[in-house]
């Protein structure tokens, strides 16, 4: 019980210097009020961690096995032929890739009226909009390399080669640098 009560009076007392700063003009920015308010209460100390996670230890590993699991899953039902399974295990990724990264908007976080990223996509905020970081580069070749795979497994079979090519470049597209931010057609611009 003491430990608990030690915790709530440092809190308290971080809050209080945090005031104290603000009201004799040290701290003059409310981004930086916000980040040592989170700090304080025990968070992560970021304020959007949807900017970051992706390239928090293990996120890669993780993201790996999903798709790997996800194929080892297609392959076990007995009717779904290898060419298949390749196939379904590309276009479910990069369906799920486009939903999840660039079809979805804001933080959950953030409260919809003071946020500035609720009208950016997750894609347009990891590592703050920052352009050909390591986690970006990563993103952008697990589709390519599944969309290779995929070539390899089905021999390059007209049919699989189009649906696959055509969800690669859906999903590709909107990762160049050039879109950051753009809204094709005004689709989900709001």
């Amino acid at each position: 019980m003491a430990p608990l009560r030690c915790v709530h009076l440092i809190k308290i007392i971080g809050i209080y210097q945090i005031v104290h700063n603000l009201t004799i003009g040290r701290l003059n920015t409310t981004k930086h009020l916000l980040k040592k308010m989170t700090v304080i209460a025990g968070g992560h100390g970021e304020l959007n961690p949807n900017s970051s996670w992706l390239g928090a230890r293990g996120t890669w590993l993780a993201y790996f096995l999903g798709v790997l699991l996800a194929h080892l899953i297609l392959l076990s039902v007995p009717f779904i032929t290898i060419p298949m399974a390749w196939t379904l295990t590309n276009l479910m990724h990069n369906a799920a890739h486009l939903y999840f990264l660039h079809i979805i908007k804001g933080a959950p976080w953030y409260s919809i009226e003071n946020d500035t990223r609720r009208r950016l996509t997750h894609w347009e905020q990891i590592d703050d909009g920052e352009q050909f970081t390591a986690t970006r580069k990563f993103l952008t070749a697990v589709p390519i390399v599944l969309f290779l795979l995929t070539c390899l497994y089905t021999r390059n079979d007209n049919e699989h080669f189009i649906a696959n090519f055509i969800s690669l470049v859906i999903v590709t597209l909107p990762k160049l640098p050039q879109f950051h931010g753009v809204r094709l057609f005004n689709i989900n611009k709001y």
